[in-house]
């Protein structure tokens, strides 16, 4: 019997702006130590032609998410409920079967370290190929290796009708993730989720692939998912930014507001911590103490052992995500105080 993947007719309706709606997703890992909430309840939406940055620290849920939405979350981890919406179906109500059509030809994933991710026995015309194999329903008339070659020059690599011939040894650490990003982009999906792309690149490197990036957005009009640690890349890149700590969302907002006016105390310790021309400094601020154990969370908020303005109330009640302004949400008792007392003041909240 051929299951039908879960429809949602409001996003059908609103596919021209949304390409990705993940609505009350959680992923949690069943080990032998008990449960561990790796994604507790996250919830956001990416427009088409939108960078949407997800920002935190290591082991706060950011590539788990990615991996929940692609359903290639490892063992002994499963995701136990939500919805992920694109193009109007519920990925996680999907046969896999269908998901795998997805894969690649709808959301393309360009990982973080691509001396891994790449083949090293594989040569690079192959790897690309390879996309068009599995989906040959996005295959070009022409033939693949024409169409290998032009989406190699498309992500600027030189001489391309040399370099399909060649292995990942050959390339550099940038030119390897340009040939990931090709793969992504091969078949032109409307979804990319970009896994800590500039992660271990020099500086001159992480801008050619950021600029790379930024350009295929603008020419194809697809979605992105930064995922990232490093906050000046998401003022350059993104559109919006979603903070996370300890598996849930804190704080999500447009670029610009999280920047110029950030309402968690955890954002704001992460914007304390960027280096800033011209200032001079014996050592960069850092945030006291370290992330939670997942699998044994404090009661209350979990940043509130680390946190300078916590109150009372926030050791024994988790606080929720509160709207704030357009788009923005923050879950944290102390912004909310500061927000209602504006609000009451007539100030901007």
């Amino acid at each position: 019997m051929v299951v039908e993947p879960r429809t949602d007719p409001a996003l059908t309706a609103e596919a021209d702006d949304d390409v990705l709606r993940v609505e009350h997703l959680r992923t949690y890992f069943f080990t032998r130590d008990g449960v561990v909430p790796a994604v507790d309840d996250v919830s956001f939406r990416i427009r088409r032609g939108e960078i949407l940055g997800l920002v935190g620290e290591s082991g706060s849920g950011k590539s788990i998410t990615a991996r929940s939405v692609m359903r290639l979350v490892p063992s002994p981890g499963r995701t136990i409920s939500g919805e992920v919406w694109f193009r109007g179906q519920d990925l996680l109500d999907m046969p896999e079967r269908d998901m795998r059509h997805i894969r690649g030809a709808g959301i393309g994933m360009v990982l973080q370290e691509p001396m891994t991710s790449l083949n090293p026995v594989l040569r690079i015309g192959d790897q690309v190929g390879e996309m068009f194999i599995h989906h040959p329903e996005r295959a070009p008339k022409s033939s693949v290796l024409d169409a290998v070659k032009d989406i190699l020059a498309k992500v600027r690599i030189p001489d391309p009708a040399r370099r399909v011939t060649e292995f990942p040894m050959h390339f550099s650490g940038g030119m390897r993730q340009r040939v990931s990003i090709a793969i992504a982009m091969a078949c032109t999906p409307d979804l990319v989720i970009a896994d800590e792309p500039t992660t271990a690149l020099d500086v001159t490197t992480q801008a050619q692939v950021l600029g790379l990036l930024l350009e295929l957005r603008r020419e194809l009009g697809v979605g992105v998912l930064f995922i990232t640690h490093d906050l000046g890349v998401v003022a350059e890149t993104c559109d919006f930014v979603a903070v996370m700590y300890a598996g849930k969302i804190v704080e999500y907002n447009d670029v610009e507001s999280i920047f110029a006016n950030p309402r968690h105390p955890y954002t704001k310790a992460l914007l304390r911590s960027l280096p800033r021309l011209g200032e001079r400094l014996d050592q960069l601020p850092t945030i006291e103490g370290q992330p939670p154990d997942l699998g044994d969370l404090p009661q209350g908020c979990a940043f509130a052992p680390r946190c300078p303005a916590a109150l009372e109330r926030c050791g024994v009640e988790a606080p929720q995500l509160v709207p704030m302004g357009e788009r923005g949400q923050v879950s944290c008792w102390v912004a909310e105080n500061e927000i209602a007392a504006m609000s009451s003041t007539g100030g901007e909240s």
